[in-house]
């Protein structure tokens, strides 16, 4: 028989196993998430609304604290997290006022707002409280604080004014009052567009996950 003629069935054959091989190959489908569940992955806020809010904006809010240990290690998570947010996305930063050491730094947190040079200085001051000890944690008194936004280039006496000026004095009640109507007894915390305050999660990532399918829910309700 002729050499061809023997390999053909062999060619056959082997064709025929190739679509079973490749589909014994494929990956399987990612299983789909499991549906979110309240009391669980986030808990809803009656009647909230966002802090800021915005036109054609689903807003996420972090509640924060300069002097909290575990906010600082979120930052860097959280910076990379809104770099991928789509436009209709908004991250929103709101200190938390519970009251102590927490207050002076949130008053410089709307200080440097009012003066727009808080984003940059932002992972400044985490870095001043936890990494160098340039600032510290309990007494901050309002000179050090300027003295240190001073370091960062921002104008000492312009900072200062602002720190003690009635607008951070509003904002700041503003903020320990929607902080509290949100049922915030911790930071970091994340609320979805007011409505809901995220409560799962094992690892910063998890909790982005969760906030990211409220922002999903929030847009389909649109």
């Amino acid at each position: 028989m002729p050499m061809a003629s023997r390999l053909l069935p062999v060619l056959i054959t082997l064709l025929a196993l190739l679509p079973v091989t490749a589909l014994a190959a494929a990956p399987a489908p990612a299983p789909a998430p499991a549906p979110l569940v309240e009391g669980r992955d986030y808990e809803v806020i009656p009647e909230g609304t966002p802090f800021a809010p915005a036109k054609g904006k689903i807003e996420v809010a972090e509640v924060f604290g300069y002097t909290c240990i575990h906010c600082a290690h979120f930052e860097p998570t959280l910076a990379a997290w809104k770099k991928t947010l789509p436009r209709d996305v908004q991250l929103t930063p709101v200190p938390a006022a519970f009251g102590g050491y927490w207050i002076p730094y949130a008053r410089a947190f709307f200080a440097a707002q009012q003066l727009g040079v808080q984003p940059r200085t932002h992972q400044a001051v985490f870095d001043a409280l936890h990494k160098t000890g340039a600032l510290p944690i309990q007494n901050a008194s309002p000179e050090e604080i300027a003295g240190f936004y001073a370091s960062q280039g921002v104008d000492r006496a312009r900072f200062m004014a602002a720190l003690r000026g009635p607008q951070v004095d509003a904002q700041l009640a503003r903020a320990r009052d929607w902080v509290a109507a949100a049922g915030v007894e911790g930071t970091p915390t994340i609320i979805v567009n007011g409505k809901y305050r995220v409560i799962g999660g094992r690892t910063y990532d998890d909790m982005l996950k969760i906030a990211e399918r409220l922002v999903a829910r929030e847009r389909d309700r649109k």
